[in-house]
């Protein structure tokens, strides 16, 4: 299989995903909100934007100064791009990789398929 076109490997390690991907959700985001949201070290967050900024696809500014400095980051048009494009690709990976051969009876049934019990059904039905 090749790989499909918008695939972009500056974006796929999972950090650097896991970064756009919250910034596609914003406008501006707080260098603090976005280590404290991915669970990550201050290098490890600094290493990443620096990678992403150099690409093009983040703009970082910096406000203040002294202890009241604050560091903002946002997607460039460059790099909500190249994350729609890395989303759409990721997409025509997973729905590729689609089952080749009919499931057996061993094999359970995907989750998506099964019905929900009759007591969640109930709950379900009275919550429209």
């Amino acid at each position: 299989m090749s790989t499909p076109s918008g695939f972009d490997e500056l974006i796929h390690p999972s950090t650097r995903l896991s970064v756009v991907a919250l910034l596609a959700a914003t406008e501006w985001a707080d260098f603090p909100f976005i280590r404290d949201s991915l669970s990550l070290s201050d290098s490890a967050l600094s290493k990443q934007l620096h990678t992403l900024e150099e690409a093009g696809y983040l703009e970082i500014r910096k406000e203040g100064g002294g202890r009241k400095r604050r560091t903002k980051v946002r997607l460039t048009q460059r790099g909500r791009t190249a994350f729609e494009g890395h989303v759409a690709a990721l997409r025509a990976i997973v729905e590729g990789a689609g089952p080749t051969a009919p499931r057996t009876a061993a094999e359970p049934e995907p989750a998506a398929a099964r019905t929900a019990p009759a007591s969640q059904q109930h709950h379900v039905e009275a919550g429209r």
